[in-house]
């Protein structure tokens, strides 16, 4: 199979995109409005960036139907400020919750049954129970496509604070297996990481 991006539909490609680029990890976002509403919203295109300055991005596409911008992204760039929070297993079915495109006045903490907890550099709260999170601090907003359906933004954010809870901890080391992590794949499937294999790098 060939596929022309440019005699395909946006949502085609998407499609083809998410079942192909997998496993993703999840960064779920907690951003407060200019207003002071607390936002909370899953992206699974989202990595490390470098660890000098330490940094990582996330990409919100713009709403499938109207094609504005979601509430995460329209916080991030009026305030500057985001907490990126790891999704373990045991949180997959709060963090879906908060994947519903509720109104901009909505709290998704409330609705997906998850604390609030205060951070220690920037405003947003962190997820309680969530057992990673990442404070960040805006260094850059890439808008890419059009302003409307299929368009996004690249979003990449200086990490100023770390916070990790000593149970997914193995010999000071985060362990993946105590993190046990979500990873979204094509559709509405998820996965955990399974069965994981060590591979040692060949020296010159």
């Amino acid at each position: 199979m060939i596929i022309d991006p440019s005699k395909s539909k946006t949502s085609d490609i998407y499609r083809t995109m998410i079942r192909c680029i997998l496993p993703r990890p999840i960064a779920w976002v907690s951003t407060i409005s200019e207003d002071g509403v607390v936002n909370l919203a899953p992206f699974s295109f989202f990595t490390g960036v470098t660890s000098s300055p330490p940094s990582l991005c996330f990409c919100p596409g713009r709403r499938s139907d109207t094609g504005a911008r979601k509430d995460t992204l329209a916080n991030v760039e009026a305030t500057g400020e985001f907490v990126v929070n790891m999704v373990p297993e045991a949180l997959a079915r709060h963090m879906n919750e908060t994947a519903t495109d509720f109104p901009p006045d909505v709290n998704e903490f409330e609705e997906a049954g998850v604390t609030p907890a205060p951070s220690r550099v920037v405003a947003p709260p962190r997820v309680s129970e969530s057992p990673v999170n990442f404070e960040c601090r805006r260094i850059d907003v890439v808008h890419v496509g059009p302003d409307g359906p299929g368009g996004g933004a690249i979003v990449i954010g200086e990490i100023v604070m770390i916070h990790v809870d000593e149970s997914v901890l193995s010999d000071g080391k985060v362990s993946s297996e105590l993190l046990n992590p979500v990873a979204r794949l094509g559709g509405l499937e998820y996965a955990t990481l399974g069965e994981r294999f060590v591979m040692k790098r060949r020296k010159l």
